[in-house]
């Protein structure tokens, strides 16, 4: 069963989930406390004091663009599976672990560009925080390529078409969510150096 179905327990309808979609549910609600936990940690810590302003890494807008544009592959490769478009279906799967892969590459280049400004994971909150939250959010995107490339091999299976769209629909959302997770972070940041 990919999709919620309406299952009748005596006289009421109730409406379920795919149980590895409501695992997703709760993986994402559990990320999200983290990055909202780490959010209000940096403004009480900011609030302190001595917080040195940091020019952020001009890299950021390059990789804010790459998974921009991957969410929209992803989305793409959405609706070509609904189309049975197997062959767009791949190709924008791995059009958008490319972009994946550059915005981890980005991500760690803009490291380099914090050490040139002597910006270091110790010693400094501001430079720990930025080192945390683009760690911690490299690590979930990582794990989503994890995802992404099993979505790939099983579209390549023929497994991923129409009439099995769950495993899909699954990564779509952790995709987007991690796009506007990444959105989210680097407005914050920004708006609160």
């Amino acid at each position: 069963m990919d999709r919620a179905a309406d299952i009748p327990v005596g006289n009421v309808r109730v409406r379920s989930m795919h149980p590895k979609k409501f695992a997703m549910w709760l993986f994402i609600i559990t990320v999200t406390m983290i990055f909202v936990s780490l959010s209000s940690a940096y403004i009480v810590k900011r609030a302190e004091g001595n917080w040195p302003l940091i020019e952020f890494p001009s890299l950021f807008k390059v990789t804010t663009v790459l998974i921009v544009l991957s969410s929209v592959t992803m989305q793409l490769s959405y609706v070509f599976a609904k189309k049975n478009n197997l062959f767009w279906l791949r190709m924008n799967l791995t059009l958008t672990g490319l972009l994946a892969a550059g915005f981890v590459i980005g991500q760690y280049l803009s490291w380099s560009q914090l050490v040139s400004q002597d910006v270091y994971f110790v010693g400094n909150p501001a430079g720990s925080f930025i080192y945390v939250f683009t760690g911690l959010h490299a690590l979930h995107l990582i794990g989503g390529v994890v995802f992404l490339a099993i979505v790939l091999v099983n579209a390549f299976r023929y497994k991923v078409h129409s009439k099995s769209l769950a495993q899909i629909e699954m990564c779509l959302t952790y995709w987007h969510y991690l796009g506007g997770l990444w959105l989210y972070l680097y407005l914050f940041l920004i708006l609160n150096n």
